[in-house]
């Protein structure tokens, strides 16, 4: 073999084999490209209705707080009945008030009355007489005139005695403070000995001993809660208890955007004013956006799920979750017949291209094996 057919024959192996290794490359990359495309199962975003409940706390209150004064003043208190804790019924005596110089004022204006009854009876006598007389013409008309008028000074002086007498029957009645209505004693700021200044407050009471709970609900669920709703209130120290929903106040508050609704607490509920307690509100079947819990994934600390769209790219999407019936969860942020990841979303990225699975049957049984053949 000559040196100029070697030369050439060098040259056509080595163009065979850079092309060989040019065709390879190729493959490699494709492959590569579609080992990138990771396979995931997608659900649909579903509306559906849910039976939902919303979450509201706030402070135990009195349904109607009534104050107990004093009407008269400037008496001892001579006895105290009750203390804070105590259930009364509407007109039971709490403070007995020293009477004794009402009661000594009382028989003198009875006295002033039964005296003014008799100077009627005798002004009423002497006006008849005179008046027989002035008929018979025995009697002048000035004399008549006089009868008359101790006559009606003598009815005025009645009328004023009585108003006088029930004037202190009054007092004396109010020297027993008695409750206004039936409920429970809540506080109390008198003491056997003070002396009683009128309109000083004594006692301060639930009527009935209803309590409600003052429930601040976020103004976008505020339209959820009516009243009549059943709630389920809850706190950590009292044992659970039911409410139903009284009224929605109108109002807003600006500064937290915060309504209130004021639930009614069952009578044996062991919660006490001022405790704080939590409700959850049940507002009936309301439609809503579901996805599976397992497409619910984290970034950042915020929940989201992975929306699937053109040429299967992915991007995340933001939600906010709302109540869980079995696996699926209650979502805002989406919309109804999107497509989200559901296996598979933990490891995702932004813009990743996806595979979608098709949905698998269950497996079907093995076939038995041929006789004789021994089971590997």
């Amino acid at each position: 073999m000559t040196t100029r057919t070697a030369a050439v024959l060098c040259a056509v192996a080595l163009s065979a084999l850079l092309a060989s290794c040019g065709g390879g490359g190729d493959e490699k990359k494709a492959d590569a490209t579609a080992g990138a495309r990771q396979t995931v199962t997608a659900a649909t975003v579903a509306s559906v209705n849910l039976s939902r409940t919303v979450s509201a706390s706030g402070s135990v209150s009195a349904w109607e707080e009534v104050p107990v004064a004093a009407e008269t003043g400037g008496l001892t208190a001579v006895a105290v009945y009750v203390d804070e804790g105590s259930y009364v019924r509407q007109g039971q005596p709490l403070v007995q008030m020293n009477d004794v110089l009402l009661r000594a004022q009382l028989r003198q204006q009875q006295a002033q009355v039964q005296l003014a009854e008799a100077n009627v009876a005798r002004d009423d006598a002497a006006l008849t007489r005179a008046q027989q007389l002035k008929e018979r013409g025995f009697l002048s008309q000035a004399s008549l005139d006089t009868a008359l008028a101790n006559q009606r000074s003598s009815s005025a002086n009645l009328a004023a005695a009585r108003a006088a007498l029930s004037e202190t029957q009054t007092r004396l009645s109010q020297s027993t403070i008695r409750a206004p209505v039936a409920g429970l004693i809540t506080s109390r700021s008198v003491t056997k000995g003070q002396i009683i200044a009128a309109g000083t407050e004594l006692f301060r009471m639930v009527r009935d001993g209803r309590l409600e709970l003052d429930a601040q609900v976020p103004e976008t669920e505020l339209a959820l809660v009516r009243a009549g709703q059943s709630a389920t209130v809850t706190s950590s120290e009292a044992a659970p208890t039911t409410g139903t929903v009284r009224i929605v106040t109108p109002q807003v508050d600006p500064a937290t955007r915060l309504g209130l609704a004021r639930i009614s607490l069952a009578p044996a509920a062991q919660l006490r004013p001022g405790m704080f307690a939590r409700a959850e509100i049940a507002v009936g079947d309301q439609p809503a956006l579901v996805v599976p819990g397992a497409a619910i994934v984290y970034r950042e600390g915020k929940p989201g799920v992975y929306v699937i769209g053109q040429g299967e790219a992915v991007r995340f999407a933001p939600v906010t979750t709302g109540a869980r019936t079995g696996d699926q969860v209650a979502v805002q942020g989406l919309q109804a017949g999107q497509r989200v990841v559901v296996q598979g979303a933990g490891f995702l990225g932004e813009g990743d291209h996806v595979t979608v699975a098709p949905a698998t049957a269950a497996p079907a049984a093995a076939a038995p094996a041929p006789a004789g053949q021994a089971a590997r």
